[in-house]
């Protein structure tokens, strides 16, 4: 026993030097492995190659899902950030999307649940049931929400709904960092996704990062939209898809990375785009200039005259008065 542990210390050692030398992680050097998860596989590695398996979603944003090993982990809890509370909106459509693509691989369609409590609901608004059909292919009976008047009764209602197999995903929005959502809390949650092979996104605005079972951690912000992309080229003074700043802060298999995802709202997938696709236009100036008048910026000149050397007075400035004698003499002590 003693011998076998020392062995396996000792892989343990030379797969972090290999890992370290190839810059990558050690995870990624793990011998080929297969899971069954109701007769499905999860995720085949390796020597840093990721084999998606259909335990895995995959967004469609193909540097993106290599980062993550291939895709986001189903049976798993799932974090995304928002790190301000002007993300809100980019944070909730991001994880809609996810949801999205869920519902459309799904082959038994299965409902959503969005739980959350007043006050987030209060701050981010509701979801626009319009809006999810149109935009993220989820009509308004696949969505249901509980809104839960305390903390804890949000996390109650989390845990028994992750290991129910009646929902397609559970979707907790959180607000802040409350102590009562710590790695005990978030372990319990990952277990129940696990052993239902749902996923669980803990969706959290205006918070820190934290300890948290959770294998991946995603901070979403919203991106400027590029021109619409026609068979001619980029529209100019065009809107294209709504884009996000997707960064990866953590992570089992991959390095933190930064990716710019579209999301296309009629093939219900993410697209990568690299920041040079924007083009120099926006560089320029936010605000155009007004037509019939002069630019609002002085032109260039002396705002400022200095006397000259030698002490004596500028043409037309006044020379200082004389201060009276009793200005002069000794203040009285008082």
């Amino acid at each position: 026993m003693a011998s076998s542990a020392v062995a396996q210390a000792t892989v343990f050692a030379l797969r972090r030097k290999i890992a370290q030398i190839e810059g990558t992680l050690p995870e990624r050097l793990e011998p080929a492995v297969a899971h069954a998860d109701e007769g499905r596989a999860v995720v085949l590695r390796r020597h840093g190659r990721a084999i998606v398996a259909a335990a895995c979603l995959a967004t469609g944003a193909a540097g993106f899902d290599a980062a993550l090993g291939g895709g986001l982990p189903l049976a798993a809890l799932t974090e995304i950030h928002g790190a301000q509370t002007r993300d809100a909106g980019a944070a909730g459509g991001f994880v809609l999307a996810l949801t999205g693509l869920l519902l459309a691989r799904a082959t038994r369609r299965t409902p959503l649940l969005w739980i959350g409590t007043a006050e987030i609901f209060h701050e981010a608004g509701m979801p626009y049931a319009p809006g999810l059909r149109s935009r993220f292919g989820i009509a308004p009976d696949d969505l249901l929400i509980a809104e839960a008047p305390k903390l804890t009764d949000a996390l109650w209602i989390a845990e028994e709904a992750a290991e129910l197999k009646g929902f397609s995903a559970v979707i907790l929005e959180i607000r802040g960092n409350p102590q009562k959502l710590d790695l005990t809390a978030t372990r319990r949650l990952h277990r129940r996704a696990q052993a239902a092979g749902r996923p669980v996104f803990l969706l959290r605005q205006a918070a820190r990062a934290e300890p948290t079972a959770a294998p991946v951690r995603l901070v979403v912000s919203p991106a400027t939209a590029a021109p619409r992309h026609t068979i001619a080229g980029p529209l100019e003074g065009s809107i294209g898809p709504p884009g996000f700043a997707v960064g990866i802060d953590k992570s089992r298999l991959s390095l933190p990375g930064q990716f710019t995802l579209e999301w296309n709202a009629d093939e219900r997938a993410f697209t990568e785009r690299h920041e040079q696709a924007l083009g120099p236009a926006d560089t320029g100036a936010m605000v155009s200039l007004p037509r019939h008048r002069a630019h609002p910026a002085p032109a260039a000149g002396a705002v400022v005259a200095f006397a000259p050397a030698g002490g004596t007075t500028a043409a037309g400035r006044q020379s200082p008065r004389k201060q009276h004698p009793a200005h002069r003499g000794p203040r009285r002590a008082g």
